[in-house]
């Protein structure tokens, strides 16, 4: 099957994907659509060993098909990773670790929990573009009601930057990220990893955003107050309103902080994705990112925080 030839229907897919022999042809041809390329020396020819390795005919370096993307050193069928990768794209609000592991019947719960981390992983492509045009940039926290300071530098919540792309008025791609404070180091750092120089970004009046005109940005400032949770700038407002929503009704709203990261960018993935009619689309735009991230051990994965994060809508 040609990879630009995505399977559309649930027929389709089992009819493509039917041997793990057809699994590893479509990576091989997402991984090196010209061809082999040795990760090692860059030649382009191989002999292919009985391992169903592929050993470079100029330095003798063995690769696999796998090697150096998520699904390296997985002991399951990649079948199985691509009916994940199938079910999660499938569905339109995202799913739970415990959802998966019933369609995929898997027996352990903690597998199914890694394999999803991976995946979120995957869904942010690598080199991906900055956003460009007219921004809205503003913060959000995340996490539950709690005594203490409000607003910014409120204690025990999360701080996530929203920068969401004005088009006609409406919301276009988003970036989300999740900053230690909002501090004119962090916001600037998110602004400059989010927004290409030259575009518009609207803030309100917080002094962190004041650097951004010299930094290349037509920065202007739409609103003087700057507490959080008032007067939003109604575009990252309604993102920021989204994303809470999603994370308590996909979620259940209990998510560990050490683990947020990896929900922001899921989020992110199926927001700008959120106007394709095609299941088979996302499903080739997945694995396509999933063999160009690096690998990622399951320790890496388990954060350190042991207490989740409550979130409020």
């Amino acid at each position: 099957m040609d990879i630009e030839d995505y399977p559309r229907t649930i027929l389709e897919f089992e009819q493509c994907f039917a041997t793990e022999e057809a699994c590893r042809r479509y990576l091989f041809q997402l991984r090196w659509p010209e061809g082999f390329c040795c990760p090692r020396c860059g030649h382009r020819q191989a002999w292919t060993t009985k391992r169903r390795l592929y050993r470079c005919r100029h330095c003798d370096y063995q690769v696999s098909v796998t090697a150096g993307t998520i699904f390296q050193d997985t002991r399951k069928p990649l079948r199985l990773w691509f009916r994940a990768i199938w079910h999660v794209t499938g569905q339109k609000i995202g799913v739970s670790a415990l959802g998966l592991q019933r369609v995929l019947g898997l027996p352990r719960y903690e597998t199914t929990w890694t394999w999803l981390q991976k995946l979120r992983v995957a869904m942010v492509r690598p080199g991906r573009d900055r956003l460009s045009g007219i921004i809205e940039v503003d913060e959000t926290y995340i996490g539950g009601e709690k005594p203490g300071k409000r607003g910014r530098g409120a204690a025990g919540k999360a701080l996530v930057v929203v920068a969401v792309q004005e088009k006609e008025r409406h919301i276009g791609r988003i970036r989300l990220y999740r900053v230690t404070d909002a501090s004119a180091d962090s916001l600037t750092q998110a602004v400059q990893d989010a927004v290409e120089p030259g575009s518009m970004v609207r803030t309100d009046g917080w002094r962190g955003y004041r650097q951004l005109a010299s930094l290349g940005y037509d920065h202007a400032v739409i609103r003087e107050t700057a507490d959080v949770g008032e007067n939003l700038l109604p575009l990252a407002h309604r993102a920021a309103s989204l994303l809470k929503r999603w994370l308590l009704g996909t979620h259940q709203g209990a998510v560990r902080a050490s683990h947020l990261d990896y929900y922001l960018d899921e989020f992110t993935f199926r927001f700008n994705r959120r106007t394709s009619g095609s299941r088979g689309k996302l499903f080739y735009r997945l694995v396509q990112q999933a063999v160009q991230v690096q690998p990622v051990k399951g320790d890496d994965l388990r954060g350190r925080c042991p207490n989740p994060i409550k979130h409020n809508i």
